[in-house]
């Protein structure tokens, strides 16, 4: 029933196993790949024919986790997988970018390729395996894909190059999360996230990874060679040659001096005038010609960019190959935010703001590692008039997400412990200009923005974008690439970190991969262009604010035994909730004793910080203390003086004259001064008022005398002597009866002790 064909290969430390011919058999592609107990599903699906008028590629990518493959249930109301997630989309993008530039030009029929984890062991990263199954399932689908290619992760640890570390896990027990894709002769893409690592450590990871991915190249070879379908047969050889003279003898001058123009908008202006030049050229011939000719005169457009810079070196701005165009940075631009900045770098700007939060502003994430928060986050907004254009305004894309997710890795490495502080930072990026990289221009808007709302950061960090050249082995590589610079270039390598070293570093070509002599020309232009917009930030602030904003919260956060959590919490939570709603601060507190206090005010943070210390605080004899009657019984009043702590003032020890009622000396509610004079085995704290000052709290001389011993029998042994019978049973022989006792109290005056000392309050069994 099932021709099924297998390949396996040991790769680091665990079995890589590729499959097809048992499921998705009516796909043009399916493919199993599993990686250790990790196994995800891709099906490569491909129009037949191309649509009426469509002049671009059609590919689309969809990656999909499976709650099932790691044995949970999704959260939420209805309890399926709906929308992408965050970690789905840039999956999806992981697997687009690096096989987009590898199907022919002039391709244009629909594909889509769709991954699905079925099963996940917790340590075996999906992502990987899921570029690796797409990659198989398009080399064995019999479309024109120029693969295959083959993915890895790589770790830093001590010194040392890891393969397929857990992600969660490689910047945790080392400084590197290195993703690459290449084909078994160059690198395609690269993305990073680094702590501070120097341009020869980063060049290493990738050649490390584009080493360990030839092995996954020949092993997807060795599954195309049992079972590969037909190759089509697709004509689309280049008969452009004709048009293209024509339209260069048209409009060729036109396009030449419009790249001249340093100003987008001109330059976008007197483009817009060349194209309906040309158009009107072939204004005779018929549709599918003329829409040839359109799609040609990009191509002459990229021919007389690309050869300027090439022959000359002149850029359409009119810069040096190096030179960073002028930038000027503003922090504290708006009133009200915690922090923020507008950085402009040429015709590209953002509006950066930092905001603050506390531990219930984390972001819940919820995946097949199951539920996680992150502290930090950072949005990036693209709206169509940044570019002077009309389009659609709504939810994020994949692009915004992406490129948010960029600017994350960036400036994620240095902020600082969360226990130096405990803040939840948000930064957010509205991109108001855009010609060249918006994403590094978060990067830095985002930096200066944190350090203007006090955010500790270790270091500024600056990002910048470079471009590439290629023409056989000539090449120049451009720094702070233009928007026409990035679509008629090669490649679009994006390089952010600080004075000391890399913290991300992303990669996307157009062309079948660089080489390393690239990419080292590359790494090293791109550090002196980084040092240089550090300077630039460095005028505006050059260092992180000692004094959070007015409007931001402030948080502090104390520490107490592990067994007090739940003096502090209380039954039910009604300690905790009366606290804030008491003094209105937040309080969090977690498993391990931490309690965080935050609000705007501090001596709301003041409030709850004494009350939670009077909780777990011990009473301490012969201290005074600040307290308030919670309960008035006939004997006395008992205190609440330390948070949960409650004590009891004996009528006798409310004032040093007589006392016939507590009643005319406290009420509930009253706050008082207490002295602790005594804490039994069991807890049990009897407190004093007489000797302590009720105005100012400060202790007074004890001018009581001490009190005679009552007179009565002498308490001798149980039988004899004067002891008077238990006042709960007859009278036991051997001594009279004591003297009376009095209404609902201890007996006074006269004769030996007739009650049991047992049923006594506690201040007479002394006596």
């Amino acid at each position: 029933m099932f021709d099924v064909k297998t390949v396996s290969m040991e790769w680091g430390g665990k079995t890589l196993t590729l499959e097809t011919g048992r499921i998705a058999r009516q796909a043009d592609g399916a493919v199993l790949a599993t990686y250790g107990e990790t196994v995800v599903l891709c099906a490569v699906t491909a129009a037949k024919s191309v649509k009426e008028g469509q002049d671009f590629f059609p590919l689309t990518v969809h990656y999909q986790e499976k709650y099932s493959a790691a044995g949970r249930i999704p959260g939420g109301f209805f309890k399926r997988e709906r929308g992408a997630t965050e970690k789905e989309t840039l999956t999806s993008r992981l697997i687009d970018r690096p096989v987009r530039p590898l199907f022919p030009e002039g391709f244009y029929n629909e594909i889509n390729v769709i991954a699905q984890v079925l099963s996940y062991d917790g340590e075996t990263e999906a992502d990987i395996v899921a570029m690796i199954a797409a990659s198989a399932a398009l080399t064995i689908s019999g479309v024109p894909f120029m693969g295959p290619i083959g993915a890895a992760r790589v770790g830093f640890v001590d010194g040392e190059y890891t393969l397929n570390p857990k992600q969660t896990a490689a910047l945790t027990d080392g400084r590197l999360d290195l993703v690459v894709a290449a084909t078994g002769d160059a690198v395609m893409m690269v993305e990073s996230e680094a702590k501070e690592l120097t341009e020869e450590e980063m060049l290493g990871a990738v050649v490390f990874a584009h080493d360990e991915i030839k092995k996954v190249v020949n092993l997807i070879i060795d599954l195309a060679e049992k079972a590969a379908k037909e190759p089509w047969d697709i004509d689309l050889s280049d008969n452009t040659a004709d048009i293209k003279a024509k339209l260069k003898k048209a409009v060729g001058k036109d396009v030449t001096a419009a790249y001249k123009l340093t100003d987008k908008s001109a330059r976008s202006n007197a483009l817009n005038a060349a194209r309906a030049k040309a158009k009107e050229a072939f204004s005779g011939e018929t549709p599918q010609l003329q829409m040839v000719a359109i799609k040609t005169m990009k191509k002459l457009e990229a021919d007389i960019v690309r050869g300027a810079i090439l022959k000359d070196g002149k850029r359409i701005d009119g810069r040096t190959l190096e030179q960073v165009r002028p930038i000027e940075a503003i922090v504290g631009f708006l009133p009200r935010t915690h922090g923020s900045a507008l950085f402009t770098r040429g015709e590209t700007q953002s509006i950066c703001t930092t905001t603050l939060g506390t531990k219930d502003a984390e972001q819940m994430i919820d995946g097949l590692e199951g539920l996680s928060y992150s502290s930090f986050m950072l949005h990036y907004n693209f709206p169509p008039y940044s570019v002077g254009e009309v389009g659609r305004f709504g939810a994020p894309g994949r692009r915004e997400v992406g490129h948010g997710k960029l600017a994350w890795r960036a400036l994620h490495p240095v902020l600082p412990a969360k226990e130096d502080f405990p803040y939840t930072i948000r930064v957010l990026s509205d991109i108001t200009e855009s010609n060249g990289s918006s994403s590094m221009a978060t990067v830095c808007g985002g930096s200066l923005s944190m350090m203007d709302a006090g955010v500790p950061l270790v270091r500024p960090v600056s990002g910048i974008a470079m471009g590439l050249i290629l023409e056989g082995k000539d090449f120049a590589v451009l720094s702070d690439i233009l928007g026409d610079e990035d679509h008629l270039g090669d490649m679009d390598f994006k390089v952010a970190g600080t004075e000391i070293g890399i913290t991300t570093m992303q990669m996307d070509i157009k062309i079948a991969g660089i080489t390393r002599e690239i990419m080292a020309k590359a790494l090293e232009q791109a550090k002196a262009g980084r040092a240089h917009i550090l300077g630039e930030m460095t005028k505006a602030l050059g260092s992180s604010r000692t004094e959070l904003s007015a409007h931001a919260p402030r948080i502090e956060t104390i520490q107490i035994d592990k067994s007090k959590i739940r003096d502090v919490i209380g039954t039910g939570g009604k300690v905790i909730r009366e606290i804030v709603a008491e003094t209105g601060a937040k309080v969090d507190i977690d498993d391990e004793g931490v309690i965080k206090i935050s609000s705007s005010d501090t001596a709301q943070i003041e409030a709850a910080k004494k009350w939670i210390l009077g909780i777990v605080e011990e009473a301490e004899v012969g201290k005074v203390y600040q307290g308030k009657v919670v309960n008035i019984v006939d004997f006395g009043a008992f205190v609440n003086f330390m948070g949960g702590k409650d004590g009891l003032v004996h009528v006798s020890e409310m004032k040093n004259e007589r006392v016939e009622k507590p009643t005319d000396v406290v009420k509930e509610g009253q706050e008082v001064y207490v002295k602790v004079l005594e804490i039994d085995q069991r807890g049990k704290v009897r407190l004093s008022m007489r000797v302590v000052d009720q105005e100012t709290g400060a202790e007074l001389e004890d001018t009581r005398p001490p009190r005679e011993p009552r007179e009565g029998g002498d308490r001798g042994p149980r039988g004899g002597g004067d002891r008077g019978g238990d006042r709960r049973g007859p009278r036991r022989d051997g001594g009279g009866r004591g003297g009376d006792r009095g209404p609902r109290g201890p007996r006074r005056d006269g004769g030996g002790e007739g009650g049991n000392p047992n049923h006594m309050p506690a201040f007479l069994k002394e006596d």
